[in-house]
């Protein structure tokens, strides 16, 4: 995501860098290249031109054209804009005194409503809540059906409705019932969409709202359809009063204008945003991280915390010592694979890595992602024994593995010399002082120094 603007705003500090000092005609230069970047990258104009007013008041002060670095000043100044435009810090969701806590998600239909509504209670579920779903569309069967199979897949309990309950508030009042009697504090209410705003729905929602008084009404929006979302957002927030917004399909927006202007328009924080289509594939909105990728910087926040839920702390403490004691087996490397599958895909990980310095390449580094599965399946291809001691493999039992894994003798052979290379670089590594130093750390994933 912000592919694009990102892109544009780094050429437009690399020229800072390269006048050899700023005045007020350069300055108002890139000051201008950056509003075409935005507008690029289908933000709101009047967001861009309120971000624009912004930048010119700071970036024009003599302070930044007399200092021994301005074209660092422009980008820190840029960066903080970035940040008040996007929200300043993170929005948390709002519980009720009370329990069960009532969350509402709306939203246009196809926008990712009842996938964000699973998403959602998994994430809820994941930081102490013990949340129950219920669908209120009762126009589309199909819409109730599919958010019972995401319940089921993530082991979360889904108010299915009685005979009786035939409304969305009767559904709705009964899963509040449900939740109260069995111990769930909070329910989310998928609520019914349309293809466009329409006068029976917004009356359906205010019903709704009225009589179930949510904490939060979230707004679920396409970050693929840009300022469409951004309009829908608006409207919705007029007739509803949204408090928050989850912005799906972000891996796909290589633009990202919707998430730079739908704040500004409703006055209203992202809360969430989408980035895949698994049930771990939502994060939480944080501005200043955000701000951090689009200007190039990385968000290594995130990849440590993605690091920290993913790995099994014990299991990386036993990888570590076997890193250093050179037992490093091929059964490990295969459990290393899949544990960096748990991550999710390879190319959101590179997006959160700096895209700068010696990093700046990683952007555009393609990632198979079908190596692993191959990688793995020549290891699970292997006997117990060969698996820990890689020097049995000869010709006859690498043609045997190639056969079970159906891949080559050539893909085998290759997998065996990077693991070589690998133990290699891990044994050189681990008795240096740098891998003592190392050793002391606590990481949340194998370190490759040893300890």
């Amino acid at each position: 995501m912000f592919d694009s603007l990102s892109d544009k705003l780094q050429r437009v500090f690399k020229n800072l860098r390269g006048e050899g000092k700023l005045t007020a005609e350069n300055m108002d230069a890139a000051l201008k290249e950056i509003r075409v970047a935005l507008l690029e990258a289908d933000v709101h104009f009047k967001v861009a031109k309120a971000f624009m007013e912004g930048v010119r008041a700071k970036a024009m002060g003599q302070e930044v054209l007399t200092s021994f670095s301005p074209a660092q000043q422009v980008v820190k100044i840029v960066k903080d804009e970035l940040i008040t435009l996007l929200g300043t810090h993170a929005a948390r969701l709002r519980t009720a005194n009370q329990p069960p806590t009532v969350m509402m998600i709306v939203g246009l239909q196809g926008s990712g409503k009842t996938t964000s509504t699973a998403k959602l209670a998994r994430h809820l579920s994941k930081s102490g809540h013990r949340p129950m779903m219920v669908s209120v569309d009762v126009y589309r069967p199909a819409a109730r059906h599919q958010l019972s199979v995401l319940a089921k897949d993530l082991s979360l309990p889904v108010h299915e409705g009685t005979p009786e309950e035939k409304t969305p508030l009767e559904l709705a009042r009964g899963a509040r019932r449900d939740a109260e009697q069995t111990g769930r504090d909070l329910v989310l209410v998928d609520t019914a969409g349309r293809l466009h705003i329409d006068e029976q729905l917004m009356t359906e929602l205010q019903e709704l709202k009225a009589n179930l008084n949510p904490t939060e009404i979230l707004f679920v929006a396409d970050a693929m359809t840009g300022q469409d979302a951004v309009k829908s957002a608006e409207e919705f927030h007029k007739r509803l009063g949204i408090t928050g917004v989850i912005l799906t399909k972000m891996d796909g927006d290589a633009r990202g204008g919707a998430a730079l202007s739908i704040r500004h328009i409703t006055g209203q924080p992202l809360k969430f945003i989408g980035t895949g289509e698994k049930a771990d594939a939502l994060e939480a909105f944080h501005p200043d991280r955000v701000a951090s990728r689009i200007l190039g910087m990385g968000d290594v926040l995130s990849f440590i915390e993605k690091v920290e839920q993913a790995v099994d702390q014990k299991q990386a403490e036993v990888m570590q010592r076997k890193m250093l004691e050179d037992e490093f087996t091929l059964e490990d490397f295969r459990d290393q694979l899949k544990q960096l599958r748990k991550l999710g895909s390879l190319e959101s990980l590179l997006g959160m890595m700096p895209q700068i310095g010696p990093l700046k390449e990683l952007k555009s580094a393609k990632v198979d992602e079908k190596e692993l599965t191959r990688v793995v399946a020549i290891i699970d291809s292997m006997t117990p024994k060969e698996r820990d001691n890689h020097m049995l493999i000869n010709g006859s039992r690498r043609r045997r593995i190639a056969r079970g894994s159906g891949t080559s003798v050539q893909d085998v052979n290759n997998l065996l010399k990077q693991y070589g290379q690998a133990r290699k670089m891990m044994k050189s590594m681990s008795g240096g002082l740098l891998g003592k130093k190392m050793g002391k750390m606590k990481l949340p994933f194998p370190n490759p120094f040893g300890g």
